[in-house]
């Protein structure tokens, strides 16, 4: 097949600047072939390269006494005792998803699940969020079915639990949904495998199942703006086989057994190209391939299709040879494919043939040490206005408007569809603050959570990047568990655009200054640029996926509040009500300011609760909708009233960060406030619990009424 003369729209169709490609030109010292201008394309993209974040990640902070792994392979690892280690990460799946929901989503569970497996672990627990447009947007309500179907039938299929996550509505979102995923895996400490090739002249060998043109160009296409050509990238979704990625674990599990594994590495992101290169470059040694022998499962797959397909359920890896029958006779088993395709090299090459040609003959390191790096220009997001004179709010109406609202309404609709209790170890389902499983043989329980609240980034992107990792905090502790560590997904637009750029560069900021006053560090994440259709970008919506401890059961903090219980609030409380949800949803307006973060006052009132976990009878931490819609949703999940004192719309729904609702037993409220006073940390009384009514001041309404309202309407808003 003649190959396609380079051109400069074929250049720019594969998403290389002209100076980009005139870097190329210099490092080959000649024209590189159509094969090669895909591998550059592959490996020079933001989704593999991260060139325009890349500056700004670097100060994140990503060392502590917790973690074993951190930033630069395929999930980060923390120890959680016990000789075990937690392998967790976040990435997105938005572009995928929005071209073709079902299988855009779905993949992204697949991609997300392998890339735990791949270290070595076994996934324990999943989570997602999820950002869509209007709800009365034309698209929405397939949008949203699709993506669910797909986390769904994929994450059920597999067999892993969906233990938490977050779903919004935004206009922002109308042209480019947001899919993040989360998993998580137990791995012995000891036994983790690592994607750094090593020795010369050892086996490359493919896994799983077979290439075919699926996803060809998928990362490319996931690092460009969508426009009205929007269908003509359908065949750069990829397409997932739940039940072969099953077997695709149990074999790669069972392998890692043998000692066969030398190195091994997700096919994901640009497929055979990006996991023969990164794991070349990790061990300082070259790669050929030998295409002839990749299993393919359509006839004619030229060498570019087979670089850049990214067809799932593959895996790369370099084999220590004197295991090459066991390892075979593994996947023999699992009835996947097992294929010799290459060999490391001690030369600084990537090596490409096909059909007896050499399709690319490239510096391996190049492609991505040598990756464009860029310090984009980038401005300040400018002070939000003051927060206008509002008009007086119900606070009735306040509560009603929240709770019917598809943003915070219940999403039982939403993960009754997902297998909750898979593996038997779910403590804590989805519906309420953070996940829990339990550590499998132990004493120990992992809690899980995703938070972010992209209105408050985009009025003050500093503040809002420190305020979601605080916010993630806070659920965790509100669990009972120490915080150990976090991964991010930075979802933004064009980062070409200095006032993007800006928002970028200001979430990077406060998420470093949270994670560092938080003992929170970085340990693994996903950058998502260029969500943006004709030119209109989303909300900068920088999601913390973040991880907790709880070393015994009985330090667990639960959920559900009793008759007479007393309503106490940790943290100070000012009746913040800038860039608030109750300004939204009711008032259909984001105005002023967002809330303050003070992270010093976070860590003493986090640490306030978790040294007083046994007073406790229940506990939730206070964000969107503030302490009136907190204190409904802990009322309707235990089937118990409330009666909150004020009736002040700034005490009911003011977002002050740093607080915790509480629920205590009437005995030892009178101590508890004494220690909080020794501590220095405000609690407040604020209510009671009881009876069978809401009562906000002197507004009130069955708890039975509100609680079918908030529990139909997200159902009822989908249709």
């Amino acid at each position: 097949m003649t190959e396609p003369e380079i051109t400069p729209d074929l250049i720019e169709a594969h998403g290389l600047a002209p100076d980009e490609y005139q870097r190329i030109l210099d490092l080959l010292d000649r024209t590189p072939t159509f094969t090669e201008l895909g591998i550059f394309s592959a490996m020079w993209n933001e989704h593999c390269s991260y060139k325009s974040s890349k500056k700004w990640l670097r100060t994140l902070p990503t060392e502590g006494p917790q973690v074993i792994c951190g930033p630069g392979e395929n999930a980060g690892i923390v120890d959680v005792g016990d000789g075990l280690a937690l392998v967790f990460k976040m990435e997105s799946h938005n572009h995928p998803s929005y071209i073709e929901p079902y299988q855009g989503a779905a993949t992204g569970v697949g991609g997300i699940l392998r890339d735990v497996f791949t270290m070595g672990a076994r996934p324990v627990a999943a989570m997602n969020a999820l950002s869509f447009g209007r709800i009365d947007h034309p698209k929405t309500r397939s949008l949203v079915h699709g993506v669910v179907e797909g986390i769904g039938g994929y994450g059920n299929a597999f067999g892993v639990p969906c233990v938490g996550g977050e779903v919004r509505f935004h206009a922002s979102y109308d042209g480019n949904c947001l899919v993040n995923a989360f998993a998580a895996g137990l791995a012995p400490a000891d036994a983790i495998f690592y994607s750094a090739a090593s020795g010369v002249g050892r086996p490359v060998v493919y896994l799983g199942a077979k290439t075919g043109r699926d996803g060809v160009g998928g990362a490319t296409m996931a690092s460009a703006e969508f426009d009205d050509t929007i269908e003509e990238k359908r065949p750069t979704v990829q397409v997932g086989d739940p039940f072969t990625e099953k077997r695709l674990m149990e074999a790669c599990l069972e392998l890692m057994a043998t000692g066969a594994v030398v190195a091994i590495q997700d096919m994901g992101a640009a497929g055979l190209t990006c996991s023969a290169v990164e794991m070349g470059d990790k061990g300082d040694l070259g790669i050929r391939l030998d295409l002839d022998r990749v299993p393919c499962r359509e006839t004619g797959m030229t060498a570019y299709e087979m670089m850049l397909s990214e067809s799932q359920e593959r895996m790369l890896m370099v084999l220590d040879p004197a295991h090459e029958d066991a390892a075979r006779a593994v996947f023999d088993k699992w009835d996947l494919d097992f294929a010799v395709v290459g060999e490391t090299i001690p030369e600084d090459r990537f090596v490409v043939v096909h059909g007896g040609e050499v399709k690319a003959d490239l510096p391996l390191k190049a492609l991505s040490g040598e990756a464009p790096e860029y310090d984009r220009p980038w401005e300040e997001t400018p002070p939000p206005a003051p927060l206008p004179i509002l008009p007086k709010i119900d606070p009735m109406e306040g509560l009603r408007a929240l709770i019917g609202s598809p943003n915070h309404a219940c999403k039982r609709w939403i993960y009754e569809q997902y297998d909750t209790q898979v593996m038997a170890d779910t403590v804590r389902p989805p519906g309420g603050g953070s996940g829990l499983i339990r550590v499998h043989g132990t004493d120990r329980l992992v809690a899980f959570t995703a938070d972010v609240t992209p209105r408050y980034v985009a009025a003050d992107p500093e503040t809002g990047g420190a305020q979601a990792v605080a916010e993630a905090f806070r659920n965790l502790v509100a669990s009972g568990a120490r915080p150990l560590a976090v991964t991010d997904n930075l979802n933004f637009g064009n980062p070409e655009k200095p006032r993007i750029m800006g928002q970028l560069v200001g979430a990077i900021r406060g998420i470093g200054a949270a994670c560092r006053a938080l003992d929170m560090p970085v340990v693994s994440g996903n950058v998502s640029l260029y969500n943006e259709t004709d030119g209109r970008g989303i909300l900068p919506t920088p999601t913390i996926g973040a991880v907790g401890l709880i070393d015994r059961a009985e330090d667990v903090i639960g959920a559900h509040p009793e008759a007479g219980d007393l309503a106490m609030v940790v943290g100070r409380s000012t009746g913040h009500l800038g860039q608030s949800a109750v300004l939204a949803e009711l008032l259909g307006i984001a105005a002023g300011p967002p809330p303050p973060v003070d992270l010093e006052a976070e860590r003493r009132n986090g640490a306030f609760v978790l040294e007083h976990r046994d007073w406790l009878r229940a506990a939730t931490d206070l964000g969107d909708g503030g302490l009136a819609l907190a204190a409904f949703e802990m009322a309707a999940a235990a089937g118990v009233g409330v009666r909150l004192d004020s009736g002040e719309a700034a005490d009911l729904f003011g977002e002050d960060q740093g607080r915790y609702l509480l629920a205590c037993p009437f005995d030892w409220a009178e101590e508890l406030m004494v220690r909080a006073g020794r501590a220095g940390v405000p609690l407040d009384h604020v209510g009671r619990f009881g009876g069978d009514e809401v009562c906000l001041g002197r507004g009130r309404a069955p708890l039975a009424d509100l609680t079918a309202i908030w529990r139909g309407a997200f159902a009822a808003a989908l249709g």
